[in-house]
């Protein structure tokens, strides 16, 4: 099963877990899948259409997903997918 790093803000939604395991072939049945057991966490990562929320970036091993296939975008059982929000200032 994938693991999922989950960040700071995002935490409380996860019991406090850094890592998280989550089922699914591709990105989006993991955030379903994530959603399952802690909701209100997609909502926070994909918009009204299931997209991914311009301020957050995802990655699949280091790779963001925006350049692989993004929600359609396939885990592997070892992969590991991080969900980094973006920072602004200047």
């Amino acid at each position: 099963m994938p693991s999922v790093r989950i960040p700071t803000p995002l935490r409380k939604l996860t019991g406090d877990l850094e890592v998280v395991q989550a089922a699914g072939v591709n990105i989006n049945e993991v955030f379903h899948s994530l959603d399952q057991a802690f909701p209100g966490l997609k909502e926070r990562i994909c918009d009204e259409q299931g997209q991914v929320r311009r301020f957050v970036n995802v990655f699949l091993n280091d790779e963001d997903i925006r350049f692989l296939e993004e929600g359609a975008t396939p885990v592997k059982e070892a992969d590991e997918i991080s969900i980094v929000p973006a920072i602004a200032g200047g």
